[in-house]
């Protein structure tokens, strides 16, 4: 694995469990009455259940802002970081993902003192948040000019929601990702929250990638079939197989948590 990634983990294969944020103010479906007081009650809940059942890492993400902006307000960016400060988990790793600004999650992240950031930063795509143009080079060029040389930069390349505009495939665009764009991790994707991928795009995917650069399960984990897929990723990231019913935007379930956990677990010593 590289060096930005391998310092953040002291596991071979880590298990990383997202953390939703409800909607954050100015959204369609935020919650004026709770306020972000109640966001952070809920946030502060689900971790800690998470941290109980053992997880390696935690993913903070916007997931209830649907439908999702290409373009972070100020608002959302503040909020975000009050949310994530006021819950990070002691003596964890966490990372900040915003669906779908990467500069916004850079942001969050250096200001909540984030160890690494997940995002589509490379390709151009369809989306159902229109046209969708990513910028790695600006991306990377502030995490230079903010000294947080440290912060892992995860590309998702296979993106839910969207599909590209071009004619490479998900292999030879993870390659790329990795020479061109500077990928610290490539991240393998379903269509949409929750969905699996696909055992065969994530072989060609790892196989096109040089072993030295992790390559995760991003979506469509689920306890059945983790010890499968961790056969050929180096970790996976992990939410809606974690909630009640299985359901993305419902609360952590600590049972459905524990299963996964010991799923995954039998599957990396087996």
């Amino acid at each position: 694995m590289n060096s930005r990634f391998r310092t953040i983990f002291d596991v071979d294969k880590p298990l990383i469990a997202m953390v939703h944020l409800p909607p954050l103010p100015g959204t369609p479906l935020y919650d004026a009455a709770r306020g972000v007081p109640g966001m952070v009650e809920d946030v502060a809940r689900d971790l800690a259940v998470l941290v109980e059942a053992g997880f390696d890492g935690f993913l903070f993400c916007n997931e209830g802002d649907r439908p999702y902006e290409l373009e972070a307000g100020l608002e959302a960016a503040a909020t975000m970081a009050r949310v994530v400060t006021e819950c990070v988990p002691a003596e964890r790793p966490f990372g900040v993902d915003f669906l779908w600004d990467a500069n916004c999650a850079l942001a969050v992240g250096v200001a909540t003192g984030a160890a690494f950031v997940r995002e589509v930063v490379t390709g151009v795509w369809e989306s159902d948040m229109g046209l969708w143009q990513t910028d790695p080079g600006k991306l990377l060029r502030e995490r230079r000019r903010l000294d947080a040389d440290g912060l892992a930069v995860l590309m998702n390349v296979t993106p839910e929601f969207a599909s590209p505009i071009g004619r490479r495939d998900p292999a030879e665009a993870a390659r790329s990702a990795v020479v061109s764009s500077l990928a610290d991790a490539i991240l393998v994707s379903g269509p949409m929250a929750g969905a699996e991928p696909g055992r065969a795009l994530l072989d060609e995917i790892r196989e096109a990638v040089p072993a030295e650069v992790p390559v995760l399960l991003n979506t469509g984990a689920r306890a059945e079939t983790i010890a499968d897929y961790l056969r050929v990723a180096d970790g996976c990231i992990v939410g809606s197989d974690l909630k009640v019913d299985g359901y993305t935007w419902n609360p952590v379930d600590p049972e459905r948590a524990k299963r996964f956990i010991d799923a995954a677990r039998d599957g990396v010593t087996s």
